[in-house]
């Protein structure tokens, strides 16, 4: 708009000039030479160019004031919805887990062979006993590497205390010990890859496909070994209670290619647990 009054500003004015400048050559009559009315017609289009160099000037002005308030309205814009919109929250994906339950082996510790069951430091004919410990779930995508959506691939690495009651210790006995009876314990270390289903759902089933078990006894075996490895197979179920809360359950299967001298280690394993998202 004011551009337009500042043209039309200029257009009056330039007329009024032309008018003013011809009507003395009119008035002169022929005595005026040719020169005198060349002289004006250039004095004429001097005029024209300053107000053309003036009319440029107020349009490159007018431009960078509506330039400059198109960026002030942007820069509103930009700082309404950055005010507006909420903080983003990473996702919880690792986790620490407690857990327990009940265990169960394929063969007890000794089944009255005491030579070929590992019995001769304990000849615990149980094979059912309770177990508890924790986990910790590392995540590392939720894409199963870009091969399926909404699938988690995480890494957990656990421990687990077990215990399957006492037995009589053969070989304590038979040298005169007073305190023959041993705990027949375990202890299991295991790194396992671990494959969560429905991620950013509440309710998320998982799988480990095979996972590695180092088992470790209580009560040594008969050659007095305490470590032996093995593989694991498990899967579950976990929901989210509250706030990365985590409520679940699992079954697993622990298995090895052979015993510890004569000590079977293969066995289930059912159980809950609780865990905290981070």
């Amino acid at each position: 708009m004011t551009f337009n009054k500042t043209k039309l500003a200029l257009g009056i004015a330039a007329a009024t000039l032309s008018i003013a400048m011809i009507a003395p050559v009119q008035a002169a009559g022929p005595v005026d030479d040719a020169a005198a009315l060349q002289l004006q017609m250039q004095q004429m289009a001097d005029q024209m160019k300053a107000m053309q160099a003036e009319l440029d000037r107020v349009k490159a002005s007018a431009d960078k004031a509506a330039n400059a308030n198109n960026k002030v309205e942007e820069l509103d814009q930009w700082m309404a919805s950055v005010k507006h919109t909420p903080e983003a929250i990473g996702s919880k994906d690792n986790a620490i887990i407690v857990r327990g339950g009940w265990t169960q082996l394929d063969h007890a510790r000794s089944d009255g062979n005491v030579a070929a069951n590992g019995g001769f430091l304990s000849d615990n004919k149980n094979a059912s006993g309770y177990y508890y410990g924790g986990a910790f779930d590392f995540n590392v995508n939720n894409d199963l590497f870009g091969f399926v959506d909404d699938t988690s691939f995480l890494v957990e690495l656990g421990v687990e205390y077990s215990s399957f009651g006492k037995g009589v210790n053969t070989l304590s006995t038979s040298v005169g010990s007073t305190s023959p009876v041993s705990t027949d314990s375990r202890l299991r270390i295991n790194a396992s890859p671990k494959i969560k289903f429905f991620h950013g759902s509440k309710f998320r089933p998982w799988i480990i496909p095979v996972g590695l078990d180092i088992n470790i006894l209580g009560v040594p075996s008969n050659a007095v070994s305490v470590l032996s490895s093995g593989m694991q197979f498990g899967g579950g179920a976990e929901y989210d209670i509250f706030r990365g809360v985590l409520l679940g359950a699992d079954a697993r299967y622990h298995y090895s290619t052979g015993s510890v001298n004569g000590t079977p280690t293969d066995g289930f394993n059912l159980g809950g647990y609780l865990g905290f998202k981070f």
